[in-house]
């Protein structure tokens, strides 16, 4: 069950910023129909035809993977297309070599509705203390037939005797509505080498 008292798991809130008022697809797509700027944008989002999704699935954000990308070695993939596929991302930990330059990145999709200012939040602990947050906007995308993929900052894996070992991490996908769209427990150890 998640735990929603934890403040290291919460969005961080850039002052002064507003969220803007909730649309519907078609409120969007008849905004300043005339403007230019606008229309690219509009286009952007996928409102120009985009996929209503399927009736059965109600879901806004469908995530199939997120990825550590490594210069030079195949993607180590975590799939979480399914319920099963979640449960296993926790008991099956991947190994990441200490010192090694690698991005995330994640596979999803939007269906029925604009998704405005999805982000992807991740606390990793190490026997329960917290080591690591990260905070990383992945954008506003309107619904549509294809996937969208999105690549993170490049970041180094901690290395030396004392960052190797086993790790938890917590990931979820939040919007600006705060709407937690996906939420899930995997783990991964660093080690000297893959």
């Amino acid at each position: 069950m998640a735990d929603h008292h934890d403040e290291d798991f919460s969005p961080s809130q850039t002052a002064g910023y507003k969220v803007g008022e909730k649309k519907t697809m078609e409120e969007y797509q008849q905004l300043d129909a005339q403007d230019e700027s606008l229309n690219k944008w509009k286009e952007s989002l996928g409102l120009k035809g985009g996929a209503p999704g399927p009736t059965d699935d109600p879901r806004r954000v469908v995530v199939e993977y997120i990825a550590l990308e490594v210069e030079g070695r195949s993607d180590v993939r975590v799939d979480l297309s399914n319920p099963e596929a979640l449960a296993n991302a926790k008991e099956t930990p991947f190994t990441i070599k200490e010192g090694v330059e690698y991005r995330m990145k994640v596979k999803f999709r939007v269906q029925h509705e604009v998704v405005s200012g999805l982000k992807y939040l991740q606390v990793v602990k190490r026997k329960g203390v917290r080591v690591d947050k990260t905070e990383e906007m992945i954008g506003s995308y309107g619904p549509a037939a294809e996937p969208y993929e999105k690549k993170f900052q490049l970041e180094e894996a901690p290395s030396g005797m004392l960052a190797r070992g086993h790790y938890e991490a917590k990931s979820k996908f939040v919007d600006d509505d705060n709407a937690t769209h996906m939420e899930w427990t995997w783990s991964f150890d660093i080690k000297k080498d893959w």
